[in-house]
């Protein structure tokens, strides 16, 4: 398997679909934003009434190329949609040859209209379209044998790369010249699933071989000769500006060669990160540190508190919530509270830039290369078409790459702008990124819930108090009478909802000068702990069984039951543990995956938790490549993990407090699991995501495992300081 090639995809539309190399299919999916159906291409077209989105290149020297519209940071997409293309096309999937596609309007996503790797969207949405492209390939393919042979195409069989008929084959490459002549058909069809090599079976990863040997290329990996590196001083406060700047001594660090002041704060231009990075701590800057040095993270949550008094906007009601919350037998009130969290991808944020006269290419790790384009584009006062973005393996994304704001690949152009240079690396640092990048909002639920005689919940009062994530970018358009559904999103559409008569959710979007985004699995990974942890606590009330109260309340939802059910078996709920060891439940659909965990606990010397095995069912519908499927679950449970143990990020002063991982921690080995099992719920459901519906359920299978341990309820994240929190208020003595 090859990760590189030499041939331009932009060239391959510019060209058309004849090509003396080989043949090139371009590809839509019907109904998706009205695109036309397949087609071959002979180029942009003015007033053409498609955008193809993703395209099959087949050479004459037999390689078979697939350029993908989407970023492969790590879940596996680089397999899963080659997997689609061979299955229709009956080539070997490990002899393909994979590439990111450019930042370019015909990989636009097929339902959210721009190039984006998000949402755990990429295997639904280019199930049809990816195996279209095969199908078409193949049957061009054949229709060029045909004529080869002298026979009808139903007496051409494909396999392997060939076309047979009797006595006579061709391999896809000797037929490709001919194949691209062809007009290609208007539909073609789709392969029986009984007859899928690849699709529904485990498949090795493509990408693993590259990233082994080190031939894969990361955004990091860029070298190129005469190329600078810069870091920059970003103010130490959120939108604090620079008053005046110092250079003198930083100038005179070896190997620095340039300082220019940009919008952001101050770049080192230098031979080396590591001269750079010294020139920087040399520089004298003066800050205007502006209202936000009054951002404090303690102060911040009192304010969400005295918000959750108050009614807020509401997002979802029905019925009359106090006259039935005042007819309930019983009531339960809780408060969850999460902090901020970074998203500490592995590769921090880097950007290559270079800038000949009115042309300009980037290479770096991004989730949203288009946006990125015009971002880059504006900043240096060139056409979105004046500027390529190559796409490279992504060292980690969980949202962080996908920025509306374009705030790392805008910097990298404002320094090559300001400096000069004609080729600069620009490199963030992990504590860069930790200090001055954007976070996962704190958020803040008050929940009170009514229970009639028999234990079930009768009324639901809801008050969420947390940032808006799609205020003031380019999405705040999907903020509907003033709810930001990624703030509400796993509790307006909560299935529990759905059973209780009358209920009241509302919400607060306070502002301040934190920078919040999207962060893997964005709103559920809050609300599925409030939701779960909720449903914990009512059934404690009612004197019910965990699993049982969940499946009365579910009984009307298949695919959460099916999960429900399959992970408990396995787990073994209900049937005795080793001393000292404790489980706990919960169940959550979030990115059209139903995802149940059961964790396995015991405490350690300490009072802190130490998770020894967690147990998870999945109902995604098809999983395209099972092998896939369990690995971006175990990965979303240790993400998981380290959020609801360790994560926090707190601000004094307007400062952030942590910096890197030794106190922005991250779950290292002793902490993870050693058993992770993961079970996929055999399903004909709709299909949904896998990278990101791992997450949300960890942190209230914990809790609830913890309660069972102890008696006492989790509320406030991260646990382990929550957990001393706890003790040292009851005056709990370790052991």
């Amino acid at each position: 398997m090859s990760t590189t090639t030499n041939v331009s995809r932009r060239n391959f539309l510019k060209t058309g679909a004849v090509l003396s190399s080989g043949l090139l299919i371009s590809f839509t999916v019907p109904g998706a934003k009205k695109l036309g159906a397949a087609t071959s291409m002979v180029g942009p077209q003015s007033g053409a009434a498609f955008a193809p989105n993703a395209y099959l290149h087949i050479t004459a020297d037999n390689e078979v190329l697939v350029y993908l519209a989407h970023a492969e940071m790590g879940q596996g997409i680089w397999t899963t949609l080659s997997m689609m293309i061979a299955d229709e096309l009956d080539v070997d999937v490990n002899k393909m040859t994979v590439q990111h596609g450019d930042a370019w309007k015909p990989y636009q996503h097929t339902a959210f209209g721009i190039q984006i790797t998000g949402g755990s969207s990429t295997t639904w949405s280019e199930f049809d379209r990816y195996r279209k492209a095969g199908a078409t390939a193949r049957a061009l393919l054949v229709q060029a044998a045909a004529q080869k042979f002298g026979v009808s195409p139903s007496e051409c069989k494909t396999e392997n790369g060939m076309v047979t008929a009797g006595d006579k084959s061709a391999t896809y490459g000797e037929l490709a010249t001919a194949a691209g002549a062809l007009p290609a058909p208007g539909e073609v069809p789709l392969k029986d699933p009984k007859d899928w090599k690849y699709i529904g079976k485990g498949v090795k990863r493509l990408d693993t071989p590259a990233k082994i040997n080190g031939t894969a290329k990361f955004g990091m990996d860029m070298q190129f000769p005469g190329m600078l590196t810069a870091v920059v001083l970003h103010a130490p406060v959120f939108g604090a500006k620079v008053k005046t700047v110092d250079a003198a001594k930083a100038k005179s660090i070896p190997g620095v060669k340039q300082v220019v002041q940009i919008p952001g704060g101050v770049a080192v231009l230098a031979d080396n990160y590591w001269a750079a990075k010294k020139g920087r701590a040399a520089l004298k800057v003066d800050w205007d540190l502006g209202s936000g040095v009054k951002v404090d993270s303690a102060a911040m949550l009192a304010q969400y508190k005295q918000l959750a008094k108050t009614p807020g906007t509401p997002a979802g009601k029905e019925g009359n919530v106090d006259s039935a919350m005042s007819k309930a037998v019983k009531t339960v009130e809780a408060e969850y509270v999460f902090p901020y969290l970074a998203h500490a991808p592995m590769e921090p944020l880097n950007v290559t830039i270079q800038l000949k006269g009115n042309q300009c290419e980037i290479w770096t790790g991004t989730q949203m290369p288009g946006i990125d384009q015009e971002a880059a584009a504006k900043v240096l006062g060139l056409k979105p078409e004046q500027v390529r973005v190559n796409t490279v393996f992504l060292g980690g994304g969980f949202g962080r790459r996908a920025t509306p704001a374009s705030d790392f690949v805008k910097e990298a152009a404002e320094i090559i702008k300001a400096s000069g240079k004609p080729l600069v690396k620009m490199v963030w640092s992990r504590e860069d990124d930790v200090k001055g990048g954007f976070y996962r909002p704190m958020f803040l639920h008050k929940i009170t819930a009514g229970l009639n005689a028999e234990g079930m919940p009768v009324a639901w009062k809801h008050t969420i108090v947390g940032q808006s994530i799609m205020e003031g970018t380019f999405f705040a358009g999907m903020i509907k009478d003033g709810i930001d559904g990624a703030s509400v999103e796993g509790v307006v559409d909560s299935p529990y909802m759905g059973a209780i008569p009358d209920r009241l959710i509302t919400l607060h979007s306070p502002k301040n000068e934190v920078p919040v985004l999207w962060w893997r699995s964005v709103g559920h990974t809050h609300t599925a702990m409030a939701m779960e942890g909720m449903i914990d606590e009512l059934a404690q009330a009612a004197g019910k069984d965990q699993l049982a109260y969940r499946q009365e309340l579910l009984k009307s939802h298949p695919r959460h039951l099916a999960a429900l059910n399959l992970a408990a078996e396995k787990a073994g709920w209900g049937k005795p543990l080793p001393e000292g060891r404790f489980r706990g439940i919960a169940v959550h659909e979030s990115f059209l995956s139903y995802v149940a965990q059961v964790a396995e606990i015991s405490l350690n010397s300490d009072g802190t938790i130490k998770v020894h095995r967690v147990v998870s069912a999945i109902d995604c519908g098809l999983a395209v490549n099972p092998d896939g499927v369990k690995a971006q679950i175990e990965s979303g449970i240790n993400y998981g993990l380290s959020a609801a143990l360790l994560g926090e990020i707190s601000l004094e002063k307007g400062r952030v407090k942590q910096g890197n991982f030794n106190d922005y921690v991250v779950a290292r080995m002793f902490d993870t699991p050693a058993e992770i099992e993961v079970y996929i719920v055999k399903s004909d459901g709709k299909m949904g995501g896998v990278g990101e519906p791992g997450v949300p359920p960890v942190a209230p299978a914990i809790a609830n495992a913890y309660f069972n341990a102890t008696g006492r309820r989790l509320r406030q994240l991260p646990f382990n300081k929550a957990v001393h929190s706890i003790e040292a208020d009851m005056h709990i003595p370790h052991t």
